[in-house]
């Protein structure tokens, strides 16, 4: 089993995700931004991750990601899986007398060696990843503490209206004025 740079990114996006998806959907842009990954290549990851049924997307202003399942029902194998090609013959590369002769001779290793990985991959869940950052103390901002911030503030105060006499207020009100009064 081969785990690749982009199983590795799906693991860590998918970690800032559970850390920070309390009060509302995701954004990509702002994971991109705290894991220093390009924008489009998050989008290809997740549209797997939303595939394989371990995201949720919301549209629109607010929008962003969800997980489908609790941290703690999703173990970083499916995030894996989700994302990576693998094929499960990881020979399939090799000539096939090539092939033929290695898997001969240690074809068991490197078959019990991918089920042991697999097996422990399966034993990590999300949860474990979001319960060691924040052991890192790795600052989680509260998106949900800025709105309730926000409306604290003192109301501003409305501007007086300058009365305009004979002015319209708006395009349609304009083609009601007579036409000598609008010289």
């Amino acid at each position: 089993m081969r785990i690749t740079t982009r199983g590795q990114l799906a693991v860590s996006a998918m970690t800032d995700l559970a850390l920070r998806q309390k009060a509302r959907p995701v954004a990509l842009s702002t994971i991109s931004t705290r894991q220093g990954t390009s924008l489009s290549y998050l989008e290809q990851l997740f549209s797997g991750l939303r595939r394989a049924g371990l995201v949720d997307s919301t549209r629109g202003p607010g929008g962003g990601y969800t997980l489908a399942r609790n941290p703690e029902q999703i173990s970083v194998a499916d995030i894996i899986l989700a994302v990576e090609n693998l094929k499960a013959d990881d020979l399939q590369s090799l000539e096939s007398g090539q092939a033929a002769r290695v898997r001969s001779m240690t074809g068991e290793l490197w078959t019990s060696f991918n089920a042991r990985v697999l097996e422990y991959l399966q034993s990590v869940t999300l949860q474990s990843l979001v319960e060691q950052q924040l052991a890192k103390g790795v600052a989680v901002e509260e998106a949900a503490a800025a709105p309730a911030a926000a409306s604290k503030k003192l109301p501003a105060k409305p501007r007086p209206l300058m009365a305009r006499v004979g002015v319209p207020n708006s395009v349609f009100a304009l083609g009601a004025v007579p036409l000598l009064q609008r010289r």
